[in-house]
């Protein structure tokens, strides 16, 4: 990535910004300095505050590996990038606006991290990067993407069953254990009501945009929308935070969210649903065309979707178990088609005021990674609109029972298909193509070296 392309909307955080806050919170101790790798997961450094100055003035240093580990947090010097290099350092900066006390931590404040090469250069593998990167192209057309993630996620008790399989919460205004699925039910909110007054809570002291929190299709699933927001990275920096802040209020109570694409084989998945417009340099929905049917340019950014989503695949399930969440009438996608206020398509136009007219992009999972799911959904829209690609027609009644084989529902041939894609080569850069597809390849293979409890049933 050259210096013209270093992100828009990375700008630091200042020494006067950390004093300032400092001076508001005298009860800080600790500054988490936080950062997000690959596979989403937030990792960081815990800094004594009498010596987080110079975070702000010089930066952190840290190893760029950090940003290829695998799920289990390993770096498997991926293209002699580790061991073989001697796995240099990069400088991490604070983000401007980022600044904030931990909820669930008194004496503990968090800044979110953005990383340079030793050249001065944004660090081409960072997830948020790569992100900044394919925003814009967008901002070249002079266009804003307005953006919002949703993640369902199941509320899991602490202690597996006697096998070791997940078990739903018991409930704490009955005293049962979750059974039934009661999607928008209002006494399953109520039951766990003192958990999402806290998570609502948090999320207010994170400064992230949390709004309807709804019971979803299984027993102890339930989905926490955000509010849509300009500038992308803002928008995945709080599908970050949200999924972080939702973990730490289920430990206060008790309890473990999980986010998991599929953690039970007889219920439903766990997705990741983003919704999108783009506004141009008025300010105005360039999707909107002032009725129901949106722009040209709207079906435009959703042929694009289409055209790129087998080479997507591969970050918007980012693992084995993300592929068991797809099947045939489950409200899941299973191809690429799109339509108007119809769950069952992938990509989506709700219903609503024409001024608020966007593409909901339903096909990833809680567990993939927000700065790449968004990097994935721009890079797409960019595509169709650049190319003009058109969607064919809306599909009006049921999409998901017909499983399209074209589309890579396995994670090797996922890969296969991001590694083969010269439009998202384009878009993500070659080097953090070739350093996901190679990470996840060996995660993938480590996974197959456990010998399963259903291999002992089937064959000892």
């Amino acid at each position: 990535m050259s210096k013209r392309e270093k992100p828009v909307s990375a700008g630091r955080a200042s020494l006067g910004d950390w004093k300032a806050f400092c001076a508001a919170h005298p009860e800080i101790s600790y500054l988490n300095a936080v950062f997000t790798d690959q596979c989403g997961t937030v990792r960081g450094k815990r800094v004594p505050v009498e010596e987080a100055d110079k975070i702000f003035t010089d930066g952190l240093q840290l190893p760029m590996s950090v940003y290829f580990l695998d799920v289990t947090g390993v770096n498997e010097d991926i293209h002699g990038r580790g061991y073989s290099d001697g796995d240099p350092d990069g400088t991490a900066y604070p983000i401007a606006g980022t600044v904030a006390p931990v909820p669930w931590a008194s004496d503990q404040a968090q800044v979110l991290m953005t990383m340079e090469t030793p050249e001065g250069q944004a660090c081409e593998f960072e997830p948020r990067n790569v992100l900044a990167r394919v925003a814009e192209r967008l901002s070249a057309r002079g266009l804003m993407p307005v953006s919002a993630v949703e993640f369902e996620f199941y509320l899991l008790d602490p202690k597996p069953d006697a096998k070791g399989r997940p078990l739903a919460p018991i409930n704490p205004s009955t005293g049962d254990r979750e059974r039934s699925n009661q999607v928008y039910g209002l006494s399953e909110l109520d039951g766990f009501g003192d958990l999402l007054s806290d998570i609502g809570s948090y999320a207010s002291g994170l400064s992230v945009p949390a709004s309807a929190a709804v019971a979803e299709f299984a027993p102890g699933q339930y989905e926490i929308n955000l509010k849509h927001g300009p500038e992308p990275l803002r928008s995945a920096d709080h599908g970050i935070l949200l999924r972080n802040l939702i973990s730490a209020a289920a430990r206060e109570h008790g309890l473990r969210a999980s986010f998991m694409a599929k953690p039970f084989a007889d219920q439903v998945g766990n997705g990741c649903h983003v919704h999108t417009s783009l506004l141009d340099t008025e300010g105005r929905n360039v999707f909107d065309d002032g009725g129901e049917r949106g722009t040209d340019l709207m079906r435009h950014a959703i042929g694009g979707l289409q055209r790129t989503l087998p080479a997507a695949m591969a970050v918007l399930a980012p693992n084995l178990n993300a592929y068991r969440r797809f099947g045939p009438n489950l409200f899941v996608p299973v191809n690429g088609a799109w339509g108007y206020n119809n769950r069952s398509v992938a990509f989506r136009v709700p219903t609503g005021a024409p001024q608020a007219r966007r593409i909901e992009h339903r096909v990833a999972g809680a567990d993939a990674n927000p700065y790449l799911v968004l990097a994935a959904i721009l890079a797409g829209i960019d595509y169709g609109i650049e190319n003009k690609i058109d969607p064919g027609e809306p599909t009006e009644n049921n999409a998901c029972d017909r499983v399209d084989p074209d589309l890579p529902l396995t994670l090797p041939r996922a890969l296969d298909a991001f590694i083969a894609s010269p439009v998202l080569r384009d878009y993500f850069g070659d080097l953090f193509v070739d350093i996901y597809a190679e990470t996840k390849r060996l995660e993938f293979e480590k996974f197959n070296q456990t010998i399963s409890t259903r291999e002992l049933e089937w064959y000892l």
